[in-house]
């Protein structure tokens, strides 16, 4: 197992390399430029228009439904495991949160445009089913001729889905969050593919499978309804909390927040000196800020494809909204939780076990168990929700390159909802591996898509804009 962890590595330092890292930002710089500053400008705009129904417009879900089945698969594991191993002491430090915000800011830009062009290129059959996203805007707006590139990015997609952030970190977080409260010295065991496992892992495993399988049935309309309930909930629950650890630690923000800025500038440096240190925070910060918000990876426009609106600006302003409430808040939440308690210092914790440790640090006035287990019901809330909306990206992938093949989507949700209980019995190195790898390979299409239709999206947007005096 260590030496496929280590080949892993490896390519994940290719794919997720430098090279990519800048592309990326530099995209978001771009499209921020030639836009404007749009997502600074106009994001009272989008909160506004969030809960306004547009009229005449065509869809199979409300622009707040597809907000909340976006939100509902970038809002997971990224925003409490992600960010704990971005900020480790092993990884890029404090200053990795600051890298999180620049991608996330950047992000919105990158995430408006990939809502625009969701309405502007999807497809709608005469039965009014909706598909959309990355694989029709490089199709229909590129032309045929790059219709390979379309199918790339289908195929990366779904492996996404169903080896990285669908399935094997949500449920594997979860997993560890209640093996850590409820059987941390492993005294109920079971023996599985030669390991022990914790019973609490097992039954965690089962029920979330259930659970999730029960959902996914009833396809978009009923991934829409429960995400529009759950996710305002869970954001909400975890925010408050972590102002409540805030609160009891009031005394060390300031400093928590000069620990930020020191590492992401490499006043203070982890390992092998400034720039060596500056540049682990910077990649550290950007791939899970990317994972966390997924901005440019092409995931979201295939939800916001399905609103039920005529104007791809109007969309692509509330598509946005989801890169700022997942990364400029939640991630920040998570991030502030870690640094002000310190326990991103010690070596001893992996993953989740960071972030538990932070809510019984942190939280003086509740014993720990009872911090713990607030922390593990976000979580569950959190990669539940994660599943399900990464579930409809990945169907819908598939539906694009098998042309509905019905049977085939019915046994790719299958192997969906086995993945769900196989993530627990995998190593936390590897499965965040594999997931940086195929985000990043699933973000190259997307990216060159983007770049090839940006006059497009320019155009487009000075147009509404000029239109709607009343919005500009």
């Amino acid at each position: 197992m260590k030496e496929i962890t280590n080949i892993l590595q490896k390519i994940d330092n290719i794919v997720w390399g430098l090279p990519l890292i800048i592309i990326i930002i530099m995209t978001g710089l771009f499209l921020t430029i030639r836009l404007r500053g749009l997502q600074i400008r106009k994001l009272g705009t989008a909160f506004k228009l969030i809960f306004k129904e547009e009229k005449d417009g065509k869809g199979e879900v409300s622009s707040f439904g597809a907000l909340c089945t976006a939100l509902s698969a970038t809002i997971g594991t990224g925003n409490i495991v992600g960010v704990a191993t971005a900020i480790g002491i092993l990884a890029g430090g404090p200053g990795a949160l600051f890298w999180m915000w620049i991608a996330a800011l950047l992000g919105m830009a990158t995430k408006y445009a990939e809502g625009f062009l969701a309405i502007k290129y999807r497809h709608i059959d005469e039965k009014g089913h909706v598909l959309g996203g990355p694989f029709y805007y490089i199709e229909k707006g590129m032309g045929q001729k790059w219709k390979w590139l379309a199918k790339l990015f289908a195929i990366f997609g779904s492996c996404v889905a169903l080896f990285g952030i669908g399935t094997f970190t949500q449920v594997n977080g979860i997993a560890n969050s209640a093996k850590t409260i409820f059987d941390p010295n492993l005294k109920h065991t079971v023996s599985i593919f030669g390991r022990e496992y914790s019973w609490a892992v097992i039954i965690v495993a089962i029920v979330l499978t259930i659970v999730v399988a029960l959902v996914i049935i009833g396809g978009i309309k009923r991934i829409a309804l429960a995400s529009e309930i759950v996710v305002p909930f869970m954001a909400g629950l975890y925010i408050i909390s972590v102002i409540t650890l805030i609160i009891c630690n009031i005394t060390k923000l300031p400093a928590a927040i000069g620990e930020i800025f020191s590492y992401a500038f490499g006043f203070k440096a982890i390992a092998g000196g400034t720039l060596a240190s500056i540049a682990i925070a910077m990649r550290m910060g950007v791939a899970r800020g990317i994972f966390s918000n997924e901005a440019g990876l092409g995931s979201a426009p295939i939800a916001a494809a399905a609103a039920k609106t005529k104007e791809p600006v109007r969309q692509g302003l509330i598509s946005m909204i989801g890169t700022f409430v997942d990364t400029v808040v939640v991630c920040t939440m998570t991030g502030l939780a870690i640094v002000i308690t310190g326990v991103w210092r010690d070596k001893s914790l992996e993953g989740v076990e960071v972030t538990i440790k932070a809510f019984q640090k942190g939280i003086t006035f509740i014993p720990n168990n009872v911090a713990a287990i607030m922390l593990m019901i976000c979580l569950i809330f959190f990669a539940f929700t994660s599943i399900i909306g990464w579930n409809y990206y990945g169907e819908r992938c598939i539906e694009y390159l098998t042309n509905k093949n019905k049977i085939l989507m019915v046994a790719y949700r299958c192997v969906f909802i086995a993945a769900i209980f196989i993530g627990p019995y995998l190593t936390v190195t590897a499965i965040w591996t594999i997931t940086d790898i195929f985000n990043g390979l699933m973000a190259i299409p997307n990216i060159i898509a983007l770049l090839a239709l940006s006059p497009i999206i320019v155009v487009g947007t000075r147009e509404y804009l000029n239109k709607n005096k009343k919005i500009k």
